[in-house]
């Protein structure tokens, strides 16, 4: 292993991967819609923004890996190894696969290029591991069922072998994430890539008695619900120090190749302080969970690294699909740093708080446009004017308004814009009980 774990993270289109590698993030993996587990997502890349994402992450010392990472039926089988060699030729840093087939297939196309092991291959310990690296799998990203003492006896056996773990995002209901729910309810297929993610939904149990024909509703016991399928989030920022001190894991991994820009951006950064800090001896969980919080989540577990699934009791959040983070989104700051795009309806007057990319500072400024001041080491911009580049001006701008909205001063490029969750629902006139999801989880 390096000297430092790698922080991997998503990238969902050819935007997340740059505000990915802005955030933190010494890599990103995503590709396509072709043969990747994540259609919705890869459909947002074609080859040219692909190639383009790639030039872009390479130019900053940055890598890209590409996901092919579905199961292949017969008649695909020569589509996959068309479809690997186009790849190929963008020169992405690794090629992340899920099928002994397919590897065999990508070192016979790809030779140059590094394979990384999918965790739908669910690795757990070091035989298979071995079965692997024999056929030139260069890293294994783990099964998320798998302990850390397991990761450990997989590198105290093949320590060359680089190992993927993952950190934080959605955790599949099924073993790992090979689930059939929901293409037999909708056709859908999960390990093609197009889930329906049926087991987010709110279920009522029936019985029923062939003898007699009589049916009866289940009743839920009270406070518990009936999202009975329903994962907690992954959440270990708070055991970063451990995993690293370990010593066997190089790379920590985000999911959420579907998740906002937002999310991309926040998420990636908490990380790679949390990182950082370990190396410089200054670690500090609270610091990392107060913005993973912010974000829109189902609730948090530490899964099955740290602690082994039988020992675990609060893994599924059956009261509720998903909640509300403690901020919302107004706002994502432009390439160029002289622009914003709304994302919550924001009006003359109003203050944000300005999240700024990794190593990034901030002028404070204060002119005919607004103010920009620090409170308590965060810093706040304050509209005093709304002006479109084409000089209209608004007294408020409002979510999906697709104008581009000029700055009162240049800000790094993919700056974030938010404010507190209770205050963006209140100026939409919402309520906690009025909204689908809740601010906090129901006790």
């Amino acid at each position: 292993m390096g000297t430092f774990a790698e922080l991997l993270a998503p990238a969902g289109n050819l935007e997340k991967l740059k505000i990915a590698l802005n955030y933190g993030a010494d890599a990103v993996y995503g590709s396509t819609s072709t043969f990747s587990l994540r259609i919705r997502s890869g459909k947002e890349f074609d080859m040219d923004s692909y190639a383009e994402g790639i030039a872009y992450a390479h130019a900053r010392g940055k890598k890209v890996y590409a996901t092919v990472n579905s199961f292949p039926f017969n008649s695909q089988i020569k589509l996959y190894e068309n479809h690997i060699a186009k790849i190929a030729e963008l020169h992405p840093d690794a090629l992340i696969v899920s099928s002994p087939g397919v590897v065999k297939i990508a070192s016979r196309v790809a030779p140059d290029i590094p394979i990384h092991l999918s965790t739908q291959a669910n690795v757990m310990n070091a035989i298979d591991a071995e079965v692997y690296w024999d056929l030139g799998v260069k890293r294994i990203i783990v099964a998320r069922e798998i302990s850390l003492k397991d990761c450990e006896a997989i590198k105290q056996h093949l320590p060359e072998l680089e190992l993927e773990v993952f950190v934080h995002g959605s955790m599949c209901f099924a073993y790992s994430g090979r689930c059939l729910i929901s293409a037999l309810q909708t056709g859908r297929v999960p390990n093609r890539g197009s889930c329906a993610n049926d087991c987010r939904f709110p279920y009522e149990i029936y019985a029923y008695n062939p003898e007699s024909g009589t049916t009866f509703r289940l009743d839920e016991e009270e406070g518990i619900g009936t999202y009975i399928m329903n994962a907690k989030d992954m959440n270990l920022a708070s055991h970063v120090d451990e995993i690293l001190a370990s010593g066997v894991i190089d790379s920590l991994k985000i999911e959420g190749r579907t998740k906002s820009p937002y999310y991309a951006g926040v998420v990636t950064k908490a990380y790679r302080e949390a990182i950082d800090d370990y190396y410089a001896g200054s670690f500090e969980a609270e610091k990392y969970q107060t913005e993973l919080h912010t974000t829109q989540n189902r609730g948090f577990t530490d899964a099955y690294l740290i602690s082994r699934p039988f020992e675990k009791q609060e893994t599924q959040s059956h009261g509720f699909s998903i909640q509300y983070g403690s901020h919302q989104v107004a706002g994502l700051v432009g390439e160029s740093g002289k622009v914003w795009r709304c994302k919550d309806k924001t009006c003359v007057g109003d203050s944000v708080e300005i999240v700024l990319p990794v190593g990034e500072t901030v002028e404070l400024i204060d002119n005919t446009y607004g103010k920009i001041e620090e409170r308590e080491g965060r810093y706040w911009l304050t509209f005093r004017k709304l002006l479109t580049t084409e000089g209209k001006e608004l007294a408020c701008v409002h979510s999906g308004n697709l104008n581009e909205i000029q700055l009162p001063v240049q800000l790094p490029g993919y700056t974030i814009l938010r404010r507190n969750i209770a205050e963006a629902l209140g100026k939409k006139g919402l309520t906690d009980d009025s909204t689908p999801m809740r601010l906090e989880p129901k006790p």
